[in-house]
């Protein structure tokens, strides 16, 4: 099975005054299902060369920015998905942004996020473009997206307002869902396998 270094979010417990990490059990097994182990990246490093060391200890296979807190909210966050970026671009390894890992990769590539209305706690169909195979329908659960394109990945998807639900990068194995595919009962056939055509190369 393919080794996934996974990013976690961060919950702050003001009681302990502590900084937990955390991901949800459902992208474990979802990642399991689509053939591969989740290793969750732990955040708040010192020094960026201490998460490069633990990278390089477990040599993983690919990349998932998962969702979670809207960009900046949590900056020990983002230096993390940053580094895992610049480790996944180095090697050419597949990459894939949940959600708020779709925002980070665009924002990285310099785009600007835009608040969306109706895309919280619901589901609507998508817009695939052609040859793409995606689910007709996905559940929504973010409050800021994306209008137009970032520099240098292709759409694609998009929602009935227009606003884009998927991309993909052309010269990378790195997509991005704007979707939580973790949250489908059961899991979607169409989002595993473009998991496991991710990984596959």
């Amino acid at each position: 099975m393919k080794r996934i270094a996974v990013s976690q979010r961060i919950d702050h417990l003001p009681g302990r005054d502590e900084h937990r990490d955390a991901l949800d059990q459902r992208l474990v097994q979802w990642l399991e299902h689509g053939g591969a182990l989740a290793f969750p990246v732990p955040n708040g490093w010192t020094e960026r060369s201490s998460l490069r060391a633990w990278l390089a200890a477990l040599a993983p296979d690919g990349v998932v920015l998962s969702g979670g807190e809207d960009l900046s909210v949590a900056p020990a966050r983002d230096e993390t998905e940053h580094a895992l970026l610049d480790y996944a671009q180095a090697r050419r390894l597949p990459l894939l942004g949940l959600c708020r890992g779709m925002q980070m990769m665009s924002v990285r590539a310099g785009a600007t996020l835009v608040r969306i209305a109706g895309h919280v706690g619901c589901r609507h169909s998508l817009q695939a473009a052609s040859g793409s195979k995606l689910s007709p329908e996905v559940n929504s659960f973010h409050a800021w997206g994306l209008l137009e394109c970032p520099a240098d990945y292709d759409v694609q998807a998009r929602a009935p307002d227009d606003s884009i639900e998927a991309i993909r990068h052309p010269g990378l194995r790195w997509e991005g869902w704007m979707w939580h595919p973790e949250r489908e009962e059961p899991f979607a056939g169409p989002d595993l396998a473009r998991l496991h055509s991710l990984l596959a190369g």
